[in-house]
């Protein structure tokens, strides 16, 4: 009986979703800057300077930051993909048996994403030795702007809470939640008027192991075999197959507005997954279908297919393409078959010290038919942002790293494509400092304006263990297309990281940006408490 279920449902929606390749480290951003990420962990003795850092997209992970520095308990990273960090962001480093399997070399990024399955469902539960493990943090940061504008100071408080409970009471019974509470000292009107202006609830569910091979969740939570699906409250039940797992997803989705609970927003659907595994690689593949609806009726529908690849010796291949299956214009419903969303990497090994990697990518706006029907027309309009990143990166010596990533995006509504050139040279332990220093450059061009950055940073572990801290300078000139005028920016940053006790944290990180007319500096103090 308990297989009737999903084998009835897998008939109307079914799907292949990738399986974990092992465990993962995880920290937390700390600080971001246009230039350098900070990632702390509990401690980075698994981490070598040139690794590969990973960040969750939609499910799965993607490389995202390359170490520049280390210490005791954090990294300093350059950014590899084209996103924004924010403060207590999870980052997570490479699967430790995907390493081994694909001979994996420490100094270079590696395009290939990883699906990540939860660590409940990935640890072999030994029925007759179910133990209790119980790990979280609590945080607390406070941001503060000052400057000389019109716009004045301003400070924010961000509060968080995460908690992973595996085998209750030795049971059977787990459980997960991950909480933030954003407030400004300004607009406190904001959180009395609707808690959820502060309150984000972006995880909060219990799984229940029926067996080492059936598992059911209930409450909010992002399903990694479900991309671009984001979180769902309700319920997901999942089997597996020797090779294959299959499951089902049924609930609604946070509301657009403010993410709290909206039943009027139903989703349901499934997905299939199938991995093969051999002495030269992995092969992943995935397939996803969705329904989401608005008070009842179709928003979207869509379809999502994702493959990995490692098996030729040196080269690593991933791919993702997202369709949608439905379409609304005047009134009148649809099915359609028209392509959202691709994406396709290969990474080359060359040899040791270098590697290569082409990447493509084609984004279409995604539509959901009732929630944006006051602006579908103008969304059917705008053409795909279609872009190319091509990365070279290079270990000419035991404590020398440097690398190019140079990308082109182009839209054919936009006056002429977006084209950037980023270079980095990078030396650890410079000889007689006992210090690490980044020299940078960027170039970049937009359809808007053009620009220069050139960054030199320091990093040093202050007190082993304890304490370490960096200091970095950013000379920015950028030139406005429309207006013929030009901002030129000198930045300071320093920044500190304190390991109190053993699970006890502290950082500190300011900023100053000189302008011919304006200051603004920035401070970042955060507190964090693992258990």
């Amino acid at each position: 009986m308990k297989y009737l279920i999903p084998i009835l449902l897998l008939i109307s929606c079914y799907s292949l979703s990738g399986q974990t390749v092992g465990e993962h480290d995880e920290g937390t951003v700390s600080y971001a800057t246009s230039q350098n990420v900070y990632v702390k962990f509990s401690s980075t003795k698994n981490i070598a300077t040139g690794d590969t850092l990973f960040l969750r997209q939609e499910g799965v992970l993607v490389p995202a930051l390359v170490v520049t520095n280390l210490s005791s308990i954090s990294a300093v990273c350059q950014p590899i993909a084209d996103v924004k960090f924010t403060v207590s962001e999870k980052i997570y480093t490479k699967a430790k048996s995907f390493i081994a399997a694909v001979e994996q070399v420490v100094i270079t990024p590696t395009p290939v994403s990883i699906v990540e399955v939860d660590t409940i469902t990935q640890e072999k539960a030994d029925t007759k030795t179910l133990k209790q493990k119980i790990s979280g943090r609590v945080g607390i940061s406070s941001y503060s702007n000052f400057s000389n504008t019109p716009g004045g100071n301003s400070q924010r408080m961000r509060y968080t809470f995460s908690l992973k409970a595996r085998n209750i009471s030795n049971s059977r019974l787990s459980a997960e939640t991950y909480l933030s509470f954003v407030h400004r000292s300004d607009h406190w009107d904001d959180v009395q008027e609707d808690v959820f202006n502060g309150l984000k609830i972006y995880a909060l569910a219990l799984n229940y192991q029926f067996s080492d091979k059936v598992q059911l969740w209930l409450g909010r939570k992002i399903n990694s075999n479900l991309s671009s699906v984001g979180a769902i409250d309700g319920l997901q039940y999942e089997m597996k197959f020797n090779a294959f797992t299959i499951g089902f997803v049924a609930g609604s989705r946070p509301d657009y507005n403010n993410y709290s609970f909206n039943a009027s927003l139903l989703q349901f659907g499934g997905y299939l997954s199938h991995e093969y595994k051999t002495d030269k690689g992995n092969v992943q593949s995935s397939f996803a279908i969705m329904e989401q609806k608005n008070s009842g009726i179709t928003d979207r529908r869509f379809a999502y297919f994702q493959h990995s690849n490692t098996l030729l010796k040196n080269v690593y291949l991933f791919g993702s393409v997202e369709v949608d299956l439905y379409k609304m214009v005047n009134e009148v419903q649809s099915s359609t078959f028209n392509l959202s969303n691709l994406y396709l990497s290969v990474r080359y090994r060359v040899v040791k010290q270098l590697s290569l990697s082409l990447s493509y990518s084609n984004r279409q706006n995604v539509i959901y038919y009732e929630t944006y029907k006051d602006i579908v027309e103008r969304l059917l309009d705008t053409d795909a942002m279609q872009g190319y990143l091509f990365q070279v990166n290079y270990r000419p010596g035991k404590n020398i790293f440097m690398g190019v990533k140079t990308g082109y995006r182009f839209r054919k509504q936009d006056p002429r494509p977006t084209k950037n050139m980023y270079g980095y040279v990078t030396m650890n332990r410079v000889p007689g400092l006992n210090v690490s220093a980044t020299v940078s450059a960027t170039l970049l061009e937009t359809a808007y304006m053009s620009g220069k950055i050139y960054s030199i940073g320091f990093n040093r572990e202050l007190v082993p263990g304890k304490l370490d801290g960096g200091l970095n300078y950013r000379f920015v000139d950028y030139k406005f297309l429309s207006s013929e005028s030009s901002l030129v920016q000198n930045m300071a940053e320093l920044n500190l990281t304190w390991r109190i006790f053993k699970k006890t944290y502290c950082s500190f990180n300011f900023e100053g940006t000189f302008e011919k007319d304006y200051k603004y500096q920035r401070l970042y103090i955060n507190l964090t408490q693992r258990f």
